[in-house]
């Protein structure tokens, strides 16, 4: 049945909801359940009955209200099908009761996000799924769009995610914040996960896809509340200065007609300067606590980049430093690409493309952009034409955004010019 005008505005508030509170409605009744996927479910089925029953009944007032209760019902049914009813009686009314005062309360329904991002990143879980599980949970991301983030296929994923969600169950691992003494043990995968929730907001600067819209915020806000529960742990205060720096660039990433404008093209000027300064400030509390981290070093490269306001130039040879510095640390091919462009403009584009070319048998670059972004425009730069073209077409096919695609598309047509 094709849909009727009435429908619009419901499936509008419906997506807004979705963008808005997903995370902290699955939350909360995973956090009631110990039940993940029946949680996922019976929101997903909430979901779908406010698309049918709103444009008909008008949308309520609580939309957060109205889909808790509707996802209420399908949880109870959940539980009592697994449990006998005279040992899951007192335990069902407990669930009920409460989810219905969260429902009926004028209050905000309380954000347990940060306990869910604990629990899956509890040592019963994967390491390997960790990040993946919370970005699913937490933000409601697909498998396949997460798959594609983490360089797996998406069969593959989405096995991982449901066993991840299983043993979740099984294993009745608890929602809360750790103690402090277990807190730092399992802060990494925390870590990882918000910043992962802040690159694919980044990666919409436009805030054109409904998905990626806002996540850039969320995991700032996340990063602040981990600081705030751990103001002396330095690798959350380096991601937190981190994401602040790459934030800070928003408003130059693209020119007035939505153009895709590179950081060494950016006009500093239009550089967030309070946010520059709350990261420097973050960053210099991190170091003071002589633990050096990955998100620390990361932080100082973007530092390096944003002194450009101040001096004018970009001190390359610093960068390189840190980039030397988090390659010791973590081996990223990630991190050697940057350190390769850093490279070239030390040393000069063929240095630089030496570097990446000692890359070149790493499968897990086959198919990234970045890659081959770099390598297009070092090849440009030592005027191989057809190399460069070749490579310009790759990553112009691997690019997800049109404006940055254009941008690669203009650089390859004046190769020959």
């Amino acid at each position: 049945m094709p849909p009727q005008e009435g429908d619009e505005p419901a499936r509008v508030t419906a997506e807004a909801v979705a963008r808005r509170s997903y995370g902290k409605l699955i939350s909360f009744l995973a956090a009631r359940t110990r039940d993940v996927a029946g949680a996922e479910d019976a929101l997903s089925d909430a979901f779908a009955s406010a698309l049918a029953g709103w444009p008909a009944s008008g949308i309520p007032a609580n939309p957060e209200a109205w889909l808790l209760t509707a996802a209420r019902r399908k949880l109870i049914d959940a539980v009592r099908r697994r449990r006998t009813a005279e040992a899951g009686a007192i335990e069902l009314q407990w669930l009920a009761d409460e989810i219905d005062a969260a429902s009926a309360s004028e209050a905000p329904i309380p954000d347990d996000r940060l306990r869910l991002m604990f629990v899956c990143s509890h040592p019963a879980i994967d390491p390997g799924v960790r990040a993946p599980l919370m970005l699913q949970t937490i933000l409601g991301f697909d498998a396949a769009t997460i798959a594609s983030a983490f360089l797996v296929a998406p069969a593959t994923m989405g096995q991982r995610l449901v066993r991840a969600k299983t043993k979740i169950r099984q294993a009745a691992i608890p929602f809360r914040v750790p103690e402090r003494e277990e807190l730092s043990a399992r802060l990494d995968a925390v870590l990882e996960a918000i910043y992962a929730i802040f690159a694919e907001g980044w990666s919409d600067p436009a805030g054109t896809e409904a998905r990626r819209r806002n996540l850039a915020e969320e995991g700032i806000w996340l990063g602040r509340l981990v600081v705030s529960l751990l103001p002396d742990a330095p690798e959350a205060l380096g991601l937190l200065a981190l994401m602040l720096h790459a934030d800070a660039r928003r408003n130059a990433r693209r020119d007035a007609h939505g153009e895709y404008v590179p950081l060494a093209d950016q006009d500093s000027a239009l550089w967030d300067a309070r946010l520059i300064d709350e990261a420097e400030a973050l960053l210099l509390r991190a170091s003071g606590l002589n633990a050096i981290g990955r998100y620390q070093l990361e932080a100082a490269a973007q530092s390096a980049h944003a002194a450009r306001r101040l001096t004018g130039r970009t001190d390359w040879a610093a960068i390189v430093e840190i980039y030397e510095a988090l390659f010791a640390l973590t081996a990223s091919p990630v991190v050697a690409i940057n350190r390769a462009v850093a490279w070239a403009e030390v040393h000069g584009p063929s240095e630089g493309l030496a570097a990446l070319n000692a890359l070149s048998s790493d499968s897990r670059l086959a198919d990234y952009q970045p890659y081959w972004a770099a390598r297009a425009g070092l090849l440009a730069r030592t005027r191989d034409v057809d190399a460069a073209e070749q490579a310009y077409e790759r990553a112009i096919g691997l690019e997800s955004d049109p404006a940055v695609r254009r941008f690669l598309q203009r650089r390859c047509s004046t190769l020959r010019g």
